[in-house]
């Protein structure tokens, strides 16, 4: 006798929907989403897909029709709880768009659980596209088969996030000029953290300054060479993971 596929089968597509999602529930999908499941996938009824909400979990579904511009769905059972997070945020300063796209990939694949855009004074660009920038978190979620997406906040000044940091956060700040090992701080650490990197030019004296005499601020050095902006949020964020967060678990 043949073997019985597996199911929800490994090839599933998956998206991330709005909806709180609940066995039995019948959910339609519209759009970008609906061409991508008819369309690009060619998918048909009685096929699986994998729905995540960000909010319960991951749930296996059937399409139930699949029309040109909708594709229905229903539900039919929950695979795993939304996953646990470590307390973590990452503040990049804004970089070029490309750049920019790259950091809030990778850090949604590293798993951070707030993303906070910075503004500097050497920042060539001030403002961030909220839609895109939720959308390439989403799909880097999506091929990742991750059940829970960061926050992205709207771009703040330095200033005013130093003003308004809260007092039970750490947080380390990547300094080109010197600092602690980046692993030591970390590991010394425990509680809620973050990390701030500078933009293209990195920061200035007087920003540098008002870090550095930020009572929750502690510098930190990661390693002998001066990394591009996307390149330091990207590898400070990772030995974060390995050394404090839940690569080991």
């Amino acid at each position: 006798m043949p073997a019985t596929p597996a199911w929800p089968p490994r090839s599933a597509p998956r998206l991330f929907v709005e909806d709180e999602l609940a066995q039995g529930r019948t959910l339609a999908v519209e759009g970008n989403q609906a061409h991508y499941l008819g369309k690009v996938m060619r998918m048909t009824e009685g096929d699986t897909v994998i729905l995540c909400d960000d909010i319960t979990g991951e749930w296996a579904a059937r399409i139930a029709a699949a029309g040109k511009r909708r594709v229905d769905l229903v539900i039919v059972e929950c695979l795993r709880p939304r996953e646990d997070v470590p307390d973590f945020w990452l503040c990049p300063a804004l970089l070029k768009k490309d750049r920019f796209d790259l950091v809030l990939e990778k850090a949604t694949e590293l798993g951070v659980a707030a993303i906070h855009p910075v503004v500097t004074r050497r920042c060539v660009a001030d403002k961030l596209n909220a839609d895109r920038a939720r959308t390439i978190a989403t799909e880097a979620a999506e091929q990742c088969a991750r059940t829970a997406l960061p926050r992205i906040d709207t771009p703040q000044k330095l200033d005013a996030m130093l003003a308004n940091w809260p007092s039970d956060r750490a947080l380390f700040f990547a300094d080109e000029l010197g600092g602690a090992p980046a692993a030591d701080a970390y590991r010394a650490h425990t509680g809620p953290a973050a990390l701030l990197v500078g933009p293209e030019g990195g920061f200035d004296d007087a920003e540098r300054e008002a870090i550095r005499g930020h009572p929750q601020a502690q510098a930190v050095t990661l390693g002998p060479r001066i990394l591009r902006g996307e390149t330091a949020a990207i590898a400070a964020t990772s030995l974060w993971m390995g050394v404090t967060g839940d690569w080991n678990k």
